[in-house]
Protein backbone atom coordinates (compact mmCIF):
# COMPACT_ATOMS: atom_id res chain seq x y z
CA UNK A 1 0.00 0.00 0.00
CA UNK A 2 2.85 2.37 0.83
CA UNK A 3 4.48 1.74 -2.54
CA UNK A 4 1.18 2.35 -4.36
CA UNK A 5 0.67 5.66 -2.55
CA UNK A 6 4.26 6.73 -3.14
CA UNK A 7 4.06 5.88 -6.85
CA UNK A 8 0.86 7.87 -7.24
CA UNK A 9 2.31 10.98 -5.62
CA UNK A 10 5.59 10.67 -7.51
CA UNK A 11 3.75 10.41 -10.84
CA UNK A 12 2.49 13.96 -10.41
CA UNK A 13 6.05 15.26 -10.24
CA UNK A 14 7.68 13.22 -13.02
CA UNK A 15 6.76 15.42 -16.04
CA UNK A 16 8.62 18.35 -14.46
CA UNK A 17 11.84 16.56 -13.51
CA UNK A 18 15.08 15.78 -15.31
CA UNK A 19 16.71 12.33 -15.06
CA UNK A 20 18.71 13.06 -11.91
CA UNK A 21 15.82 14.64 -10.00
CA UNK A 22 13.50 11.88 -11.21
CA UNK A 23 15.80 9.27 -9.71
CA UNK A 24 16.11 11.28 -6.51
CA UNK A 25 12.34 11.20 -6.05
CA UNK A 26 12.00 7.48 -6.68
CA UNK A 27 15.06 6.58 -4.64
CA UNK A 28 13.40 8.03 -1.55
CA UNK A 29 11.51 4.75 -1.36
CA UNK A 30 14.89 2.96 -1.46
CA UNK A 31 16.14 5.16 1.36
CA UNK A 32 13.07 4.27 3.37
CA UNK A 33 13.60 0.51 2.82
CA UNK A 34 17.24 0.82 3.89
CA UNK A 35 16.28 2.79 6.99
CA UNK A 36 13.45 0.39 7.81
CA UNK A 37 15.70 -2.68 7.50
CA UNK A 38 18.13 -1.05 9.91
CA UNK A 39 15.56 0.26 12.38
CA UNK A 40 13.32 -2.82 12.50
CA UNK A 41 15.61 -5.70 11.52
CA UNK A 42 18.98 -4.46 12.76
CA UNK A 43 20.67 -4.61 9.35
CA UNK A 44 23.48 -2.03 9.34
CA UNK A 45 25.56 -0.83 6.41
CA UNK A 46 29.26 -0.17 6.07
CA UNK A 47 30.38 1.33 2.76
CA UNK A 48 34.04 1.35 1.83
CA UNK A 49 35.53 3.40 -1.01
CA UNK A 50 32.91 6.09 -1.53
CA UNK A 51 35.73 8.35 -2.75
CA UNK A 52 36.17 5.98 -5.72
CA UNK A 53 32.86 7.04 -7.27
CA UNK A 54 33.68 9.39 -10.19
CA UNK A 55 31.75 12.53 -10.97
CA UNK A 56 31.01 11.48 -14.54
CA UNK A 57 29.19 8.49 -15.97
CA UNK A 58 30.60 5.01 -15.35
CA UNK A 59 29.76 1.34 -15.75
CA UNK A 60 28.93 -0.08 -12.32
CA UNK A 61 29.51 -3.83 -11.95
CA UNK A 62 28.41 -5.61 -8.77
CA UNK A 63 27.85 -9.12 -7.53
CA UNK A 64 24.20 -9.93 -6.86
CA UNK A 65 23.05 -11.81 -3.74
CA UNK A 66 19.83 -10.13 -2.62
CA UNK A 67 17.45 -7.22 -3.10
CA UNK A 68 19.38 -5.05 -0.65
CA UNK A 69 22.07 -4.02 -3.13
CA UNK A 70 19.49 -3.04 -5.74
CA UNK A 71 18.00 -0.58 -3.24
CA UNK A 72 21.34 0.69 -1.97
CA UNK A 73 23.18 1.23 -5.26
CA UNK A 74 20.33 3.36 -6.59
CA UNK A 75 21.09 5.83 -3.80
CA UNK A 76 24.87 5.94 -4.40
CA UNK A 77 24.95 6.56 -8.17
CA UNK A 78 22.81 9.20 -9.84
CA UNK A 79 21.56 9.44 -12.47
CA UNK A 80 21.64 5.70 -13.01
CA UNK A 81 20.18 3.31 -15.58
CA UNK A 82 19.94 -0.32 -14.49
CA UNK A 83 20.25 -3.31 -16.80
CA UNK A 84 17.48 -5.75 -15.93
CA UNK A 85 15.29 -8.56 -17.23
CA UNK A 86 12.46 -7.41 -19.48
CA UNK A 87 9.95 -9.39 -17.41
CA UNK A 88 10.52 -7.15 -14.38
CA UNK A 89 8.79 -4.26 -16.13
CA UNK A 90 5.56 -6.27 -16.06
CA UNK A 91 5.42 -6.31 -12.25
CA UNK A 92 2.63 -3.95 -11.07
CA UNK A 93 3.88 -0.62 -9.67
CA UNK A 94 7.50 -1.78 -9.49
CA UNK A 95 7.64 -2.14 -13.26
CA UNK A 96 5.88 1.17 -13.78
CA UNK A 97 8.35 2.98 -11.56
CA UNK A 98 11.28 1.20 -13.19
CA UNK A 99 10.19 2.33 -16.66
CA UNK A 100 10.25 5.96 -15.57
CA UNK A 101 13.91 5.57 -14.59
CA UNK A 102 14.62 4.36 -18.16
CA UNK A 103 16.38 1.06 -17.49
CA UNK A 104 17.93 -1.10 -20.18
CA UNK A 105 15.43 -3.96 -20.25
CA UNK A 106 16.80 -7.02 -22.05
CA UNK A 107 15.09 -10.10 -23.46
CA UNK A 108 17.54 -12.77 -22.34
CA UNK A 109 15.91 -15.37 -24.54
CA UNK A 110 17.59 -13.58 -27.45
CA UNK A 111 21.23 -13.14 -26.34
CA UNK A 112 22.54 -11.68 -29.62
CA UNK A 113 19.80 -9.05 -29.73
CA UNK A 114 20.22 -8.37 -25.99
CA UNK A 115 23.95 -7.75 -26.44
CA UNK A 116 23.39 -5.29 -29.30
CA UNK A 117 20.71 -3.53 -27.27
CA UNK A 118 23.00 -3.26 -24.25
CA UNK A 119 25.78 -1.65 -26.28
CA UNK A 120 23.45 0.72 -28.17
CA UNK A 121 21.33 1.87 -25.23
CA UNK A 122 24.30 1.81 -22.88
CA UNK A 123 26.11 4.20 -25.20
CA UNK A 124 23.06 6.48 -25.18
CA UNK A 125 22.95 6.51 -21.38
CA UNK A 126 26.68 7.23 -21.04
CA UNK A 127 26.39 10.02 -23.62
CA UNK A 128 23.62 11.48 -21.44
CA UNK A 129 26.06 11.36 -18.48
CA UNK A 130 24.10 8.54 -16.83
CA UNK A 131 25.89 5.64 -15.23
CA UNK A 132 24.84 2.08 -16.08
CA UNK A 133 24.43 -0.59 -13.40
CA UNK A 134 25.00 -4.22 -14.40
CA UNK A 135 24.93 -7.38 -12.29
CA UNK A 136 27.25 -9.56 -14.39
CA UNK A 137 26.08 -12.78 -12.70
CA UNK A 138 22.75 -12.13 -14.42
CA UNK A 139 20.61 -13.08 -11.43
CA UNK A 140 20.74 -13.35 -7.65
CA UNK A 141 23.25 -15.97 -6.59
CA UNK A 142 22.83 -17.78 -3.26
CA UNK A 143 25.60 -17.94 -0.68
CA UNK A 144 28.17 -20.55 -1.64
CA UNK A 145 27.15 -20.69 -5.30
CA UNK A 146 29.23 -19.26 -8.12
CA UNK A 147 28.31 -18.54 -11.72
CA UNK A 148 30.31 -17.30 -14.67
CA UNK A 149 30.13 -13.52 -15.09
CA UNK A 150 28.80 -12.30 -18.43
CA UNK A 151 30.96 -10.03 -20.55
CA UNK A 152 28.41 -7.32 -21.32
CA UNK A 153 29.67 -4.83 -18.74
CA UNK A 154 33.28 -5.03 -19.91
CA UNK A 155 32.15 -4.72 -23.54
CA UNK A 156 30.08 -1.65 -22.72
CA UNK A 157 33.00 0.01 -20.94
CA UNK A 158 35.24 -0.77 -23.91
CA UNK A 159 32.84 0.69 -26.47
CA UNK A 160 31.93 3.79 -24.43
CA UNK A 161 35.37 4.29 -22.85
CA UNK A 162 33.60 4.88 -19.52
CA UNK A 163 35.43 3.59 -16.42
CA UNK A 164 34.27 0.46 -14.66
CA UNK A 165 33.49 0.81 -10.96
CA UNK A 166 33.66 -2.69 -9.44
CA UNK A 167 31.60 -3.40 -6.32
CA UNK A 168 31.61 -6.37 -3.97
CA UNK A 169 29.37 -6.98 -0.95
CA UNK A 170 28.04 -9.67 1.39
CA UNK A 171 24.37 -8.63 1.47
CA UNK A 172 23.25 -12.23 1.04
CA UNK A 173 24.25 -12.92 4.64
CA UNK A 174 21.60 -10.48 5.86
CA UNK A 175 18.91 -10.83 3.19
CA UNK A 176 18.71 -14.57 2.73
CA UNK A 177 17.44 -16.59 -0.21
CA UNK A 178 14.18 -16.92 1.73
CA UNK A 179 14.04 -13.10 1.85
CA UNK A 180 14.42 -13.03 5.61
CA UNK A 181 16.40 -10.10 7.03
CA UNK A 182 18.90 -11.11 9.71
CA UNK A 183 20.53 -8.58 12.06
CA UNK A 184 24.16 -7.70 11.42
CA UNK A 185 26.33 -5.58 9.14
CA UNK A 186 26.40 -5.55 5.35
CA UNK A 187 29.75 -4.42 3.95
CA UNK A 188 29.78 -2.83 0.50
CA UNK A 189 33.23 -2.33 -1.00
CA UNK A 190 33.63 0.08 -3.93
CA UNK A 191 36.80 -0.42 -5.95
CA UNK A 192 38.95 2.10 -7.75
CA UNK A 193 37.95 2.93 -11.34
CA UNK A 194 39.21 0.54 -14.01
CA UNK A 195 39.97 2.74 -17.00
CA UNK A 196 39.47 1.15 -20.43
CA UNK A 197 41.82 3.41 -22.43
CA UNK A 198 44.76 0.98 -22.61
CA UNK A 199 42.83 -2.30 -22.26
CA UNK A 200 40.92 -4.59 -24.58
CA UNK A 201 37.58 -6.20 -23.74
CA UNK A 202 39.10 -9.39 -22.39
CA UNK A 203 41.49 -7.50 -20.11
CA UNK A 204 38.63 -5.36 -18.80
CA UNK A 205 36.55 -8.46 -18.16
CA UNK A 206 39.37 -10.35 -16.47
CA UNK A 207 40.41 -7.46 -14.19
CA UNK A 208 36.89 -6.45 -13.13
CA UNK A 209 35.76 -10.06 -12.60
CA UNK A 210 38.82 -10.95 -10.56
CA UNK A 211 38.39 -7.86 -8.36
CA UNK A 212 34.72 -8.53 -7.66
CA UNK A 213 35.14 -12.25 -7.02
CA UNK A 214 38.20 -11.82 -4.82
CA UNK A 215 36.66 -9.08 -2.69
CA UNK A 216 33.31 -10.85 -2.50
CA UNK A 217 34.99 -14.01 -1.22
CA UNK A 218 37.12 -12.03 1.25
CA UNK A 219 34.04 -10.26 2.64
CA UNK A 220 32.19 -13.56 3.01
CA UNK A 221 35.19 -15.20 4.68
CA UNK A 222 35.72 -12.34 7.11
CA UNK A 223 32.10 -12.59 8.27
CA UNK A 224 32.33 -16.36 8.69
CA UNK A 225 35.50 -16.23 10.81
Amino acid sequence: MGLILFSGIASLLIPFLNAEKRQYVFSRYNVFVIWWSEFICGVHYEIEGLNNIPEGACVVLSNHQSSLETFLLQTLFSPLSTVLKQELLKIPFFGWGAKILEPIALDRRRPTQAYKQLIAQGQERIDQNRSVLIFPEGTRVSIGEKVKFNRGGAALAYHTQAPIIPIAHNAGLRWTSRRLLLPGTVTVRIGKPIHPAAMNKKELYDESTKWIETNRDNLMASMAS
